[in-house]
């Protein structure tokens, strides 16, 4: 097979050229032994706040480029500079800082089993080496959720190595699926948050906690908002471009979360743009936002629940569809891509069930209005997709 023209044409991302900045100033430099020179003025000089050099500190996207491209460079493995090429692809194509590391990371991994294997070659990949890398990642002992995410990746790079006529189409024939156990969203139950919201007393913790549990958002989200996004009148909250489904939405937050915001609002430091910040004035570190969950988890000796800061948007979730608000309406404060994922929450929302049935039949006994018409072609189209609806009744 013949590898397309284009393909190594820009190898790696020049991005960096335009971030380089040049000087026309010109130095003189003294003839006289350099060693006797003042070694604090010589650093002042070549200091780069000084503008002898300028420095070019790449972004923290690049520096997981640089990285992934290093640990594949380094193992010489069959194939390592396909696998660069894709990953530069998925940095030109503006994907996260997690996608690129993971996908260097695991692409070592199934290069280094591939020369295992003693294929000397990308081209000489069969089905069944990646049905013998599968078996190898159980073997490991990995996780079934880390065999699928393994499993994805390399189907990925397969993908971009038919795309570009390195491999034949038929490696993606049946491929090979693997089935996780169906895991609810965990909410947490009154009684415990009760108690975890009591010990969160400082002011910028109470926003962050009440925000993440009365909007819904991501953490990685809530991390990223500005002042410029929060409309305070409103109680909401604009959030550009979301976390996994890269699309725009809008957030409300509760009275109570309005009141710890504002509190927070009064004293925080008006010199950063971010809501929440960390050193320097930049965002919060996800780290920094777990240790505020993880010390209140300790205080009220509930560490061993498993709640993490994910909990409260399981929360925020199931508590809504309690309170009777519809599903189709909760799938855009959530900001999920398809209903089917927001119908995970429906199934832990016994409460909502139990009202909702009592509420229709209540209706049906005094012979009211039943609004057939009433149909939502979203999830009309998920229950015929699952065969719920059809002739076959």
């Amino acid at each position: 097979m013949t590898v397309s023209q284009n393909l190594f044409e820009s190898f790696y991302p020049n991005d960096w050229i335009h971030s380089v900045q040049s000087s026309n100033h010109s130095f003189i430099f003294p003839l006289h032994d350099h060693a006797k020179s003042d070694p604090v003025s010589m650093r002042k000089l070549f200091a780069p706040s000084a503008g002898a050099f300028y420095v070019y500190r790449p972004s923290k996207r690049r520096r997981a480029l640089n990285r992934a491209i290093d640990n594949l460079e380094q193992g010489n493995l069959p194939g390592y500079e396909y696998a660069i090429s894709h990953v530069c692809d998925k940095y030109r194509r503006n994907l996260t800082i997690s996608t690129i590391s993971q996908t260097g990371r695991i692409l070592v991994v199934f290069l280094s089993f591939i020369q295992d294997l003693g294929r000397l070659s990308i081209e000489d990949i069969t089905r069944k080496d990646i049905a013998d890398y599968v078996e190898h990642l159980h073997d490991r002992g990995l996780v079934m959720t880390s065999v699928k995410n393994y499993l994805l990746t390399v189907y990925a790079f397969i993908r971009y190595l038919v795309d570009n006529k390195l491999l034949p189409l038929d490696i993606l024939r049946k491929k090979i699926r693997i089935k996780l156990p169906e895991v609810l969203p965990r909410a947490i139950p009154a009684e415990d948050l009760q108690q975890i919201l009591a010990v969160i007393t400082p002011v910028r913790d109470r926003a962050l906690i009440l925000l993440l549990l009365h909007t819904g958002m991501r953490i990685g989200e809530l991390l990223r908002v500005k002042i410029a996004d929060i409309i305070l009148p409103e109680r909401k909250i604009l959030l550009y471009l979301g976390e996994k489904n890269f699309q725009g939405r809008i957030v409300y937050f509760s009275s109570d979360a309005e009141q710890a915001l504002k509190k927070w609002l009064e004293i925080r430091d008006s010199g950063s743009e971010y809501l929440f910040y960390g050193y320097a004035g930049q965002e919060l570190s996800h780290v920094g936002a777990w240790m505020i969950m993880r010390k209140a988890l300790r205080k009220t000796g509930l560490e061993h629940r498993g709640y993490s800061l994910h909990s409260l948007r399981h929360t925020f979730a199931t508590n809504m569809l309690n309170a009777g608000l519809r599903l189709e309406v909760l799938q855009q404060l959530l900001g999920h891509l398809s209903i089917e994922i927001t119908l995970r929450y429906a199934k832990v929302s016994n409460i909502t069930r139990e009202n909702e049935f009592f509420k229709a039949m209540a209706i049906i006994e005094k012979g009211g209005n039943h609004e057939h018409d009433r149909v939502n072609s979203e999830l009309q189209a998920v229950f015929k997709e699952k065969e719920l609806l059809g002739a076959h009744y």
